[in-house]
């Protein structure tokens, strides 16, 4: 910081703004800020901008865009400590196997998309794994495909966004980034790699 340049504070929309985060379970967006505050929008968004600065610089939060809204999360830079003090990571996991975070990612990358379009893409039946990332909340039904049988869509859910930390579908890495992170470490391949399938 510049000698001339004040110091950033929180005025009365930061600290509301602040406060609503805190106790929403879910990322929060913009526009769901300003109808509870009356404020503009451009008023939010310039308050987020001024709250991420100062947290980023000088504080144990941070605010982390997420499923199209925002959140509040420890600092990354205090995962550690964090961690230590809970005895355990710091973001609840969900437990999947190898089978779950496969279909997981097919429909991801395929969604709208059938049990059997999946089965089809896996070479495996997926209905114990569609169930258990239904159960937790990863994917929904969307409606069912105007083809014979009328079978079920399935979609990825916001959970599924916050999980993975992603702010919408289109922020999905590329298979070839995908592909390159797993040559390059091998051992990310089977983070997930546990639990019931």
């Amino acid at each position: 910081m510049k000698r001339d340049e004040q110091p950033l504070k929180y005025d009365m929309l930061m600290r509301q703004i602040e406060a609503l985060m805190f106790v929403s379970p879910q990322p929060v967006s913009e526009n769901e800020l300003s109808s509870a505050l009356g404020q503009s929008v451009r008023a939010i968004s310039d308050g987020i901008a001024r709250i991420k600065a100062i947290c980023d610089e000088e504080r144990g939060l941070t605010l982390l865009k997420l499923a199209g809204g925002w959140q509040m999360a420890t600092a990354p830079d205090l995962e550690t400590t964090v961690a230590a003090f809970q005895g355990s990571m710091i973001s609840q996991r969900v437990r999947l196997s190898k089978a779950a975070l496969e279909t997981l990612a097919v429909i991801a990358y395929n969604q709208p998309v059938t049990r059997s379009e999946m089965e089809e893409i896996r070479t495996v039946r997926c209905d114990r794994v569609v169930d258990t990332l239904l159960r937790h909340g990863l994917v929904r039904v969307s409606g069912r495909k105007k083809s014979v049988g009328n079978p079920l869509l399935y979609r990825t859910t916001d959970r599924f966004l916050e999980l993975f930390g992603l702010d919408s579908i289109a922020t999905l890495p590329s298979l070839e980034e995908l592909q390159e992170t797993f040559v390059k470490n091998p051992d990310e391949s089977n983070a997930w790699d546990a639990g019931d399938e």
